[in-house]
């Protein structure tokens, strides 16, 4: 009959609930830890998250900017936090947000759950069976955050709170942090195989949004840190681009050579550094990382035509310019023009329209090159032939209105 009662219950819950009990036991055997956090002064709120089971972050962490964030771990529901957002938002204090779930739930005696309202106010719980599952169960809260876990070794918790007060930086880098003090402390004491960081803010963009997942990996920890590196390392690629676009070198090599460290291995963004270092008018270690590249990922020589303008005897031989296509030379345009040569950019146009004079896409490079070094006339010309060409053009359509003005 208890078996008959869960899988009922089971089949009740949403489908992204991933963190089901083992019908084998009739339980949950599954271990878990994370954090939940909010930082004031960035109004962000995060969670970081671990597990012996698969994919952790799709059931676990939710966060809904300006409102709150909820972690449930053990045997999870995410009605506490479809319930709990709902409450939030009329008003109800964040441990009232927890226990409208809690009071109507006849297994809360497995759950495991912490949230953290828009003001920073947290709440946690530890449901009474697990104290009886093998391994340490128990959460502790601090200011604006709460640590949870069960079939933990001793002092996990403790550990994760004291690496998150202790440690600067961003949310981010503290909840990764914490998150992994956890571990080194012993973490899970019956294994480990996903791993998850969420962060999200009212101020930021959808880009902005951290939301990095690790499903399944024998090394879940060391592959999360990978990963929120290589989304440092490609904000600070982005600074370095406008900083060298904005004629401040020094800078932009600053956050260029963070940015290098911290994708190390990244091989398809390879591509975007050595942009920058071209931007920077360093060709040679632009050439570098491109053929880094190319010996990792020898499909990437499809990126190769990109970067024509740098060119060298080694570049020529591995994609030969004989072997290009007109969308091989319309990269080789669009990339001049994007690392602001664009007077090379308007001949090469020019060259290779002599070849494709019926490419709407060249019309339209040339066109802005032609803007770029201030033949308007010929960018008028040159925009108006790519839309007889292809009158939805959309970007030839703005250019030649922005033109017009």
């Amino acid at each position: 009959m208890r078996l008959l009662r869960y899988a009922l219950l089971c089949l009740s819950l949403p489908l992204h609930a991933q963190n089901l009990p083992s019908l084998l036991h009739d339980r949950n055997v599954q271990s878990t830890f994370s954090i939940v956090a909010f930082d004031p002064q960035a109004e962000e709120w995060g969670i970081a998250v671990a597990t012996n089971n698969l994919a952790v972050g799709a059931s676990t962490a939710y966060i809904r900017p300006g409102v709150g964030a909820f972690t449930l771990i053990a045997e999870t529901e995410p009605a506490y936090a479809a319930n709990g957002f709902r409450l939030l938002e009329q008003g109800r204090s964040i441990e009232e947000a927890l226990d409208f779930t809690r009071k109507k739930d006849t297994l809360s005696y497995q759950r495991q759950f912490a949230g953290v309202d828009a003001d920073g106010n947290v709440f946690a719980f530890t449901g009474e069976s697990l104290r009886y599952w093998k391994g340490t169960a128990t959460h502790r809260t601090g200011f604006h955050f709460a640590v949870l876990g069960n079939q933990l070794a001793p002092g996990v918790t403790d550990r994760m709170a004291e690496t998150f007060e202790t440690t600067t930086g961003t949310l981010a880098t503290r909840l990764l942090a914490a998150l992994l003090a956890g571990e080194r402390a012993g973490g899970q004491i019956n294994g480990k195989q996903s791993a998850a960081l969420l962060v999200k803010g009212v101020r930021h963009e959808w880009y902005e949004d951290i939301d990095l997942r690790v499903d399944h990996s024998r090394h879940p920890f060391e592959d999360l840190r990978r990963l929120l590196d290589y989304y440092e390392g490609r904000v600070l690629t982005n600074r370095a681009a406008f900083a060298a676009r904005n004629d401040n070198p020094a800078r932009a090599r600053g956050f260029l050579a963070e940015a290098t460290r911290k994708t190390k291995g990244w091989y398809g963004f390879y591509g975007r550094i050595a942009k920058v270092h071209w931007l920077l008018q360093e060709p040679v270690p632009a050439r570098k990382l491109v053929l880094e590249a190319l010996r990792a990922e020898p499909r990437w020589k499809e990126n190769l035509p990109a970067f024509y303008g740098i060119y060298d005897a080694t570049l020529e031989r591995l994609y030969p310019e004989k072997k290009f296509t007109l969308a091989d030379w319309t990269l080789a345009v669009d990339m001049l023009i994007d690392v602001r040569q664009a007077e090379k950019a308007f001949g090469l146009a020019e060259r290779t329209l002599a070849r494709f004079p019926e490419s709407p896409q060249l019309w339209y490079l040339k066109a802005l090159a032609a803007k770029e070094t201030g033949r308007l006339s010929e960018a008028r010309r040159a925009a108006a032939r790519a839309l007889a060409l292809d009158p939805a053009h959309a970007e030839a359509g703005k250019l030649a209105g922005a033109l017009s003005d």
